[in-house]
C-alpha cells in the first residue's frame, strides 16, 4: 500500500531555518539584514554589520555567530543528509555455491540501484510439495540480514510477502507490490512485473523475451530445484 503524501516535508522550525542555507558565512547572513541607508550613513560595511549583529535590522532575533553556524549545520544535515555507505555482505565469503556467486556478483549493483534483479526460486519440501516465488533482490537486501545466507549454508526461500509466492500444499497464491516492482496479471501473457522507477515491463514467461533492458539467466545449484534471475538495468529519468 502506498504511503500517503506528506503536505510538509519538514516541521515549521526546520522550514524557517532553510533560509540559512543560502549564506555560506555569518557575514553574508548579516549583510542580508543591512539596509541601504546604513551604508549611506555609516560608509562602512563593518559598522553596518555591527548594527545588524546587535539586532537592530531584523524583525525577529538576530543569530549570533556560533548560533548561526550551529543551526546552519543542523538544517544542512536534514535537507542534504549524508548517505550511509553500504556494506557488501558477500565480500570475502566462501562462494562455493553457484547461486551465491551469482548473487554476490549482483549485490553492489542492486544496492546502488543501477540493477534491480528478480529471482525466481522453486523448491520441493521433504514431503514433496512445491514452494516457489519471485523475489525482489534489491528490496530484500534492504530489509533483511544476508550474512547467514552468504556465510553459512542457509538457503534462500520465497516468502508470502515477496513479489510472487506459491505454496502447493496450502493452496496459497499471492502477489505483492515491492519497493521496485508492481505485479500485473495480463490475460494473455500471465504474470508480469512493472518496474516502479522506469515503468518497463519484465516478463518471466520462459517462452517470451524478458523485456526491454532485461536479461535472464538460469542458475544451476545442487541446493535448489530451479533458479532464474531476471536482471533489469534501470533507466531512471534525469
Amino acid at each position: 500500500m502506498a504511503m500517503a503524501e506528506k503536505k510538509n516535508e519538514y516541521p515549521p522550525s526546520v522550514e524557517a531555518d532553510r533560509r540559512l542555507l543560502k549564506f555560506d558565512t555569518w557575514e553574508e547572513y548579516l549583510d542580508s539584514l543591512i539596509e541601504i541607508a546604513d551604508l549611506r550613513n555609516l560608509r562602512s560595511i563593518e559598522s553596518a554589520r555591527t548594527i545588524a549583529a546587535l539586532g537592530y535590522r531584523a524583525n525577529g532575533d538576530t543569530l549570533q555567530e556560533k548560533e548561526f553556524y550551529a543551526r546552519r549545520k543542523v538544517i544542512h544535515n536534514i535537507v542534504y543528509p549524508v548517505t550511509k555507505p553500504y556494506v557488501l555482505v558477500s565480500e570475502g565469503t566462501d562462494l562455493d555455491d553457484p547461486f551465491k556467486r551469482e548473487l554476490a556478483i549482483r549485490e553492489r549493483a542492486n544496492r546502488i540501484g543501477i540493477l534491480q534483479s528478480i529471482i525466481f526460486i522453486r523448491h520441493f519440501t521433504k514431503s514433496g510439495f512445491e514452494i516457489s516465488g519471485y523475489i525482489d533482490y534489491a528490496h530484500r537486501l534492504l530489509t533483511e540480514d544476508w550474512v547467514p545466507f552468504f556465510k553459512t549454508r542457509k538457503m534462500l526461500w520465497p516468502r508470502d510477502s515477496d513479489l510472487g509466492y506459491f505454496h502447493w500444499r496450502h493452496g496459497t497464491v499471492r502477489s505483492n507490490i515491492s519497493r521496485n516492482y508492481k505485479p500485473i496479471m495480463d490475460p494473455e501473457q500471465g504474470l508480469l512485473f512493472q518496474n516502479r522507477h522506469d515503468h518497463k515491463i519484465i516478463c518471466p514467461n520462459p517462452e517470451q523475451e524478458p523485456g526491454q533492458n532485461t536479461s535472464k539467466k538460469r542458475v544451476y545449484s545442487p541446493m535448489y530445484t530451479q533458479i532464474e534471475i531476471y536482471d533489469h538495468v534501470v533507466r531512471k529519468k534525469s
